[in-house]
């Protein structure tokens, strides 16, 4: 499979990325015998005899990873030209290839994760969400309205260390700004006098003892890479399902009575005492009587006509209201 030179030679763990770029353009890398400048040029790691600096790239099948406790004065690098000592003095009986992934300062002391897994080196180093904790010895303590300026301004999570004599605080960092957070102590009169990095992501230091080193398990690398993944797929918001809504009926204002429909001469017969009311002939006036016509019984009420029941003036009322139509109410 052709690869870019420079993902090839990083994922050997003989450089990073980008001193792979430079080791290209300085002409220190051959592939089959032919010096390769140009970048962006491809190769297959599989095929091709690919030579850095005349040594022969032979890719690491067996992925190593390794969590090493740096004690101070020690550079966080495999070799140092100026003979000072370097991390390659402390990984005693490892015979394979590995390189730090990121940096630690020469005074500073700590975690460091050494690996030869050229992909995860870099999915790490490009991850700014990975977190970082760090424990920072103070030589005066912090006020609450000191630490909450300085985790406005670094974006750091400042915590101090109980259970200790010396203002010892704990620092969680998002992003690689350790240099910002010292420069700013620095800047308000605190200075660091002791700086140990005790986790990356989900990897602790927990009691490993300096200048020792221990293989994490399969479990711890797993989670490491699943925080360093990147996200290839987006996540799909499921749809809402539309919801079925009844129809809108206007409720009856307070104060007014509902208008319900005309009761009709059938309604009407299926009730007691409605069936005079229906069948009864209209009344006539007391002018329309001829002299000696029989005249109808009349009411408790002095009127004519059969006698007035409940239904017979509920019956009368909706005739009223059906013959006065009402306006048409606004919907609200």
């Amino acid at each position: 499979m052709l690869e870019r030179l420079q993902k090839i030679i990083a994922r050997a763990g003989i450089a990073s990325r980008r001193h792979a770029e430079e080791l290209i353009s300085s002409g220190m890398v051959t592939v089959n015998g032919h010096t390769v400048t140009e970048m962006g040029s491809k190769a297959d790691e599989s095929r091709d005899h690919i030579k850095v600096n005349g040594r022969l790239l032979r890719p690491e099948k067996e992925r190593i990873y390794l969590l090493l406790n740096k004690p101070p004065e020690i550079v966080s690098t495999m070799s140092d030209p100026e003979g000072r000592r370097a991390l390659s003095d402390l990984l005693h009986g490892v015979t394979q290839r590995v390189f730090p992934v990121g940096r630690l300062e020469y005074h500073a002391m700590g975690l460091v994760f050494l690996t030869n897994d050229g992909d995860l080196a870099n999915l790490m180093l490009k991850a700014r969400h990975l977190k970082q904790t760090y424990n920072l010895k103070l030589k005066t303590l912090l006020t609450f309205e000191e630490i909450e300026s300085l985790s406005r301004a670094t974006g750091a999570h400042i915590v101090r260390l109980k259970g200790k004599d010396a203002p010892w605080y704990e620092v969680t960092l998002s992003e690689a700004r350790n240099d910002a957070l010292r420069t700013r102590l620095f800047q308000t009169g605190h200075a660091v006098e002791k700086v140990k990095r005790v986790a990356i992501g989900n990897l602790a230091l927990e009691s490993l003892a300096p200048g020792r080193h221990r293989a994490p398990s399969d479990a711890e690398v797993a989670t490491l890479l699943r925080l360093v993944q990147p996200s290839s797929e987006a996540i799909a918001i499921p749809r809402r399902s539309r919801i079925k809504r009844r129809p809108f009926i206007p409720k009856p204002k307070p104060g007014r009575k509902s208008q319900r429909p005309a009761l009709t001469a059938q309604h009407a017969g299926n009730h007691v005492g409605a069936t005079s009311a229906v069948a009864a002939p209209p009344s006539k006036r007391e002018n329309d009587y001829s002299p000696g016509e029989n005249r109808p019984a009349s009411n408790a009420a002095g009127r004519s006509g059969a006698p007035r029941g409940p239904l017979d003036r509920g019956h009368r009322r909706n005739r009223s209201r059906q013959a006065t139509p009402s306006r048409p109410k606004k919907n609200r």
